[in-house]
């Protein structure tokens, strides 16, 4: 098998040639990588010094084969994508976060840091194509809860577990079916939305504002419909995203949490106790759903299919959050099927019995294995 190299922005396979491999490097334009990462159906690619490009090929990270980076080689292609702006800002805070179209390929989600061994970046595709809540598979509740007119939907999981993928296809289908003002408030912005039918403002956090909490304010005097909020991270921008889900705006936000009750958790316990038992009011009336999403591997190998628990407020979950029992919210997930409620664990044991994803790989994602164990050997039965 041939080796990979970048000859004048292109991949090539073959023998390894006599001139030095670093030249090839230092000619070759960062475009290269990112059409090879979209060729193997890579979600990340990691460059860092001292070690060769590695990808992340359904959910696993494998080695380019392709000579270890050098700082001065690395540097020379990283900085070539990047503003002075943005060079200056990297070189003094030694941490960078950006969104770059690669024409022709993607878009790509950006981070560039400094570790032990020098420069490193990560990168993300990002399609240029939105797709539609059909398209990803996503059940029909979530076209339910994209129809409200105000309120709050959070979006959560961990790191690469498809958050934004999901939320993209929500806000292109309020695009699609309403006239409306959307707000997208991301750091750094990622999929670009066409207006279809809304109107659509998209601002970058450090480009356009200066913070989530600042966008909030200032959204609130800006007309919107609806607000997306890329990422909750805080308490100011908490307590902003539920006063504007309270007073008349359908608001999307992220977290990063485990499942719908660590999600409300969460939102509680950023406040102090003085503050809880009006949050709690608060969120129990605003909540319109959580959808807290897994990325399982695919039984075959060849890709990564979403596990989604969904949990819709209604009279019940609301007292019980309204009462601090969250700890009973599970249960009401489990009972609300006909609504469109579904657990992590029944989402999880569908796709194993559908035979989509292997029963180790759905145990090692469940929250609660126990659970899961117990409904596939009730249907085993």
């Amino acid at each position: 098998m041939g080796v990979l190299y970048i000859v004048r922005g292109g991949w090539e396979a073959g023998r390894r040639r006599h001139i030095p491999c670093y030249l090839e490097a230092i000619m070759a334009k960062l475009d290269a990588f990112f059409k090879e990462m979209k060729e193997q159906g890579a979600s990340d690619m990691h460059l860092s010094v001292g070690s060769p490009p590695m990808l992340r090929l359904h959910g696993t990270l494998k080695k380019v084969e392709y000579p270890a980076l050098t700082e001065d080689v690395l540097r020379s292609m990283l900085y070539e994508i990047l503003s002075e702006r943005q060079i200056e800002k990297f070189e003094k805070t030694n941490d960078l976060d950006f969104a770059y179209g690669s024409p022709g390929v993607a878009r790509f989600r950006a981070n560039y840091y400094r570790k032990h061994t020098g420069l490193s970046a990560a990168f993300r595709i990002i399609p240029f194509k939105v797709l539609t809540l059909d398209e990803i598979g996503a059940p029909e509740v979530f076209k339910k809860m994209c129809d409200f007119n105000n309120g709050l939907v959070l979006v959560t999981g961990p790191t690469g577990s498809g958050k934004s993928t999901t939320l993209a296809s929500m806000i292109h289908y309020i695009n699609a079916t309403s006239n409306c003002h959307i707000l997208t408030l991301e750091d750094p912005l990622e999929f670009i939305h066409e207006p279809v039918k809304s109107l659509i403002s998209q601002r970058e956090i450090g480009e356009h504002t200066e913070s989530f909490a600042s966008a909030l304010k200032a959204a609130l005097r800006e007309d919107p419909d609806v607000i997306l909020v890329g990422e909750m991270r805080d308490l100011e921008t908490i307590s902003l995203a539920l006063t504007a889900a309270e007073t008349g705006t359908l608001v999307f936000g992220t977290l990063h949490t485990n499942g719908a009750t660590a999600t409300v958790d969460r939102i509680i316990n950023v406040f102090g106790p003085l503050d809880q038992p009006r949050v709690r009011t608060m969120l129990s009336t605003s909540l319109v759903g959580v959808v807290s999403q897994q990325l399982a591997r695919c039984a075959d190998g060849r890709g990564r299919v979403a596990a989604v628990e969904v949990m819709l407020n209604n009279p019940a979950i609301a007292n019980l959050i309204r009462e601090g029992k969250t700890a009973q919210l599970y249960s009401q997930i489990q009972t609300g099927g006909q609504l469109g409620m579904m657990t992590l664990e029944r989402a999880l044991a569908n796709l194993v019995l559908q035979g989509s994803v292997s029963r180790e790989e759905a145990l090692a994602k469940a929250g609660k294995p126990e659970e899961l164990a117990r409904l596939l050997d009730d249907q085993d039965s």
